[in-house]
């Protein structure tokens, strides 16, 4: 609303004279001009309505401005999960090669992001006892539900973490493993991890719907599904509690998809 009411003012308008064509113009232009999706358009609508039948009974504008505030069309499973393909996951992992300590921290997160699909608050909510090195296990407890998960630690992501905690991370007595490298000292938390891969997916040049660390997440769970494992055991690894939200996997398989397309019929019609 306060954007929102910024926006009303840099435009010169004010809100008492506001019409229904002024709301919309500036929904349009988010559009139009700064790329906005609109699914995220619909989501302001949906709030700004409600503010203006508020703002009517305060008489601070003009009557039935809610009522013709327009919302673009959505449509069913237009939102479907999209990350960046398994190449440009290893590009991604390659970028942030090297001795300084920013890029050792950074790489380790990113393998446990896009190889387990962990959720940025997970991997910020990792301790140092959640990887048992003699086992070789990886511990997840804190995920959608508190359902605790385990995974076997492959050697690459041992490897990229155990580099971070001997020779990036500082010296502390917090037992969370990821922590920020400026003082104060203190763990990460899931905002700085999702700005760090939306600056690392933009330096690679990738045209993506979203940036965040979620798009890792999807690329897990696409490539799983290329190398055919079941939706079962994806949303298993994922940490799905419905299997109504692996499913959905099923629906960007797109190379599959043309495989079946391109299937020879041998003359049937």
């Amino acid at each position: 609303i306060q954007e929102f009411l910024n926006e009303i003012d840099e435009a010169g308008l004010r809100l008492k004279s506001l019409t229904v064509a002024n709301v919309n113009d500036l929904l349009a232009k988010k559009v139009h001009k700064h790329h906005f999706a609109r699914t995220t358009i619909s989501r302001w609508a949906s709030v700004l309505r409600p503010f203006f039948r508020f703002a009517e009974r305060r008489k601070w504008c003009r009557r039935n401005l809610a009522d013709g505030i327009r919302s673009p069309r959505l449509y069913k499973h237009e939102g479907l999960p999209v990350g960046p393909s398994w190449d440009d996951v290893k590009r991604l992992f390659a970028a942030a090669e090297g001795d300084q300590p920013t890029n050792i921290r950074d790489r380790a997160m990113l393998m446990l992001l896009a190889i387990y699909g962990l959720r940025a608050g997970e991997v910020v909510a990792l301790r140092l006892e959640d990887f048992d090195w003699k086992a070789e296990v990886l511990n997840v407890p804190r995920g959608k539900g508190q359902k605790p998960r385990t995974y076997p630690l492959c050697h690459a992501v041992g490897d990229a973490v155990l580099r971070y905690l001997c020779e990036a991370r500082p010296r502390t007595d917090y037992r969370e493993v990821f922590l920020t490298r400026i003082a104060p000292i203190k763990p990460l938390d899931p905002t700085a991890v999702g700005e760090m891969v939306q600056k690392r997916l933009h330096a690679l040049g990738l045209i993506l719907p979203h940036y965040g660390s979620h798009v890792l997440r999807h690329a897990c769970a696409t490539h799983l599904l290329a190398q055919g494992l079941s939706l079962k055991e994806i949303g298993d690894h994922l940490g799905h509690q419905s299997p109504e939200t692996t499913r959905i996997y099923a629906k960007v398989d797109l190379a599959a998809l043309r495989i079946v397309g391109d299937f020879d019929l041998e003359g049937l019609q």
